[in-house]
């Protein structure tokens, strides 16, 4: 193994003091139980440090690799081989005429080294005599905001980096809203590079009195002003000879010594249950981590969402019982009785239990190159399980460079917005001021499993609870029997020109002959009524399908055999409309035909004006089509006959041929 480029003496924490002081010297030679007692000393002592969290964060080339690069360098926090690779690096690639690049210590991706910028979040570990830490240095580039987001969700304290040379830019903006927006209470503006400005005490004043306007507007407890050149080293560990006006900390003494924690064990208990252990019928137990809080035997507890009440019995880390678990500690609690409670529930204290809602308000980063639309559905996961979701509204996002809420329809790539959410059921949380982890989520693209935004929750939607669903005695099950038969929904898709609505409009007339009630909801003639007010984006079609779906529930609810023909082209939304039927109720068709057979056919001249550019976002010339993966029935629109596919749809309805 490389051995440390620091010398130790009996295995003494690494680096200086902040006040400089130097190690001890060297007691000499050592017998191997004085070396074993040395190790156990020195192992003990390192146990003891609590670790620090934080970020470096800021615009393009503001020297936060570079920065955390001196760092890890003055702590002495590398072994032989990173100094050696690093000096071998820094003299072929050149950044630094020669002289050591200490971001190479940090961007590791061959990508970052050639452009001289980060792109992915990459952590790093050093401790000092004082704190182990653990810190991230994020992207700069306005396209990886969703990364630097990643790296502050779990920080405690995030330096921003700004250019002497440069002052308060818009990605410094963005970076502090985010870091506001993610709970990050302390912050070290690093106004770096003050070799370049001749080391001005003016041109530091300035900066500061510029980012304090920012700062004003954001939810930081404290902002801690640095003067320093990570390149050179001054005010990073060591207080700099050349900026004399300067009489505050240095950023490591700032890091060591700044407090952050306190309020977890005052907090509430919430303990997401991860798994129900039960080997044999004489043991139940929860397991999870406990988010806040502390968990003790004899603490009276409440199970959500149900709310029922028990007492803990018995605390357990892996096999030995414990007096009692702080947050971060994983365990399994027993319960004084029996209790309905699996995973995703949530345990917490009986008398200051969190909330519980189908539907809230969050802040949502969006991750996805895909935009997010009012009415399209995800997967959302949270602490305290999993449920459906669907965003209802999107009243605005963050305008970085003035830090308004401006309106929008839709969510880009690494926008940053307000939105309202709704699921199928109840889940537990508080609102992530109060508690970050029960009141963070991510939403998950149903059919890629990408990630697509992830959340802070501000409060549940109280008009939700007010709303209740009203007993009818004539329910659905009474008016198919007056009708005769089950009510069920076709919903026909495909290209402009497949022959959805002919075919619709001929299984309409069959089933009407037989006396089947029905009713054809089409894509051109509900936009003369009920969708008038919407036109061709992606988000007025996603709006357009989740109304349509919602009469289409509402028909089936009434008895009737309900067709709709929509080219519906995104598989999100034809699964939103599938999820309002009970199992059986709904049938995809897709109506196939190959692009060249449904534009010869162009009935409107639809296809002719896309082709020319005077209808935007059409279906399949500018607009994507996405075809359904598992439809109930397939038809080759260009291969059977009108009859022979009206046949098979009502067939698949159970109407027989």
């Amino acid at each position: 193994m490389a051995r440390r480029t620091k010398k130790t003496a009996g295995f003494a924490p690494a680096g200086p003091t902040p006040s400089g002081s130097k190690p001890a010297a060297n007691p000499g030679p050592m017998d191997a139980a004085g070396r074993a007692a040395a190790i156990d000393g020195y192992l003990a002592d390192y146990a003891r440090l609590d670790t620090l969290r934080f970020i470096t964060c800021g615009s393009v080339d503001d020297g936060k690799s570079t920065l955390i690069g001196r760092l890890l360098w003055d702590s002495k926090a590398l072994f032989d081989d990173q100094v050696s690779a690093l000096k071998s690096d820094s003299k072929r690639l050149g950044t630094q005429g020669g002289a050591i690049d200490y971001a190479l210590l940090v961007d590791g991706l061959s990508a970052e080294r050639e452009q001289g910028i980060t792109i992915d979040v990459a952590y790093r570990f050093f401790s000092t005599e004082r704190r182990r830490f653990i810190v991230a240095d994020t992207p700069g580039h306005e396209q990886y905001t969703r990364n630097m987001a990643t790296g502050a969700s779990t920080a405690e304290v995030a330096i921003i980096l700004v250019d002497a040379k440069q002052g308060v830019l818009s990605q410094t903006k963005r970076h502090s809203f985010i870091a506001s927006l993610m709970g990050i209470r302390h912050v070290v503006l690093a106004v770096n590079k003050m070799d370049l400005v001749g080391h001005s005490r003016e041109v530091f004043d300035r900066i500061v009195d510029d980012y304090r306007h920012v700062s004003a507007r954001l939810a930081f407890a404290s902002v801690t002003p640095i003067p320093l050149s990570a390149l050179n080293g001054d005010n990073v560990m060591i207080r700099s000879g050349t900026m004399p006006w300067y009489r505050g900390p240095t950023l490591l003494a700032y890091l060591e010594s700044v407090e952050v924690r306190g309020t977890e064990d005052v907090r509430p208990l919430r303990l997401p249950v991860q798994w129900v252990n039960r080997p044999n019928s004489q043991f139940r137990g929860f397991c999870g981590m406990v988010a806040s809080g502390h968990v003790t035997p004899g603490q009276e507890v409440r199970v959500l969402p149900a709310g029922v009440t028990a007492v803990v019995k018995e605390v357990l880390v892996g096999d030995l019982a414990v007096t009692g678990a702080p947050a971060d500690t994983s365990v399994t609690v027993t319960l004084d009785r029996e209790v309905d409670a699996s995973r995703g529930d949530m345990i917490v204290t009986a008398d200051s239990p969190c909330e519980v809602a189908d539907q809230f308000e969050a802040e949502v980063v969006w991750m996805d190159a895909q935009p997010g639309h009012v009415g399209r559905g995800y997967l959302l996961r949270a602490a305290s399980g999993s449920a459906n979701a669907t965003i209802t509204d999107i009243r605005g996002r963050i305008n970085m460079a003035t830090l308004d809420e401006v309106p929008t329809r839709q969510l880009e790539l690494n926008d940053i917005g307000t939105v309202k959410v709704s699921l199928d059921h109840d889940l537990p949380f508080d609102p992530y001021s109060s508690c970050h982890e029960t009141g963070s989520f991510v939403l998950i693209d149903r059919f890629t499993n990408a990630t697509v935004g992830a959340g802070m929750i501000r409060h549940a939607l109280r008009r939700a609870k007010n709303i209740h669903r009203q007993a009818l005695s004539v329910d659905r099950a009474s008016r198919e029997l007056l009708n005769g038969h089950h009510a069920r929904c076709a919903w026909l898709t495909g290209l402009s020109g497949s022959g959805k609505s002919t075919i619709a409009n001929r299984v309409e007339q069959f089933l009407h002959a037989r006396g089947i009630r029905t009713y054809l909801l089409d894509g051109d003639n509900v936009r003369h009524g009920l969708n008038r007010d919407l036109g061709f984006t992606d988000a007025d079609r996603v709006e357009n399908i989740r109304r349509v779906a919602e009469v289409a529930r509402l028909m089936v609810d009434a008895g009737l055999v309900v067709l709709t023909s929509f080219i519906s082209p995104f598989r999100a939304e034809r699964e939103m409309a599938r999820r309002l039927f009970a199992p059986g109720e709904f049938v995809e068709v897709f109506v196939d035909v190959p692009l060249d057979v449904a534009e010869s056919r162009d009935p409107k001249g639809l296809y002719r004006k896309a082709r020319k550019g005077e209808i935007p976002n059409f279906t399949g010339i500018n607009s994507p089509y996405e075809r359904p993966e598992h439809p109930e029935l397939h038809l080759h629109g260009d291969a059977i006959s009108l009859d022979e596919s009206a046949a098979r749809v009502i067939a698949s309805l159970g109407f027989g041929s």
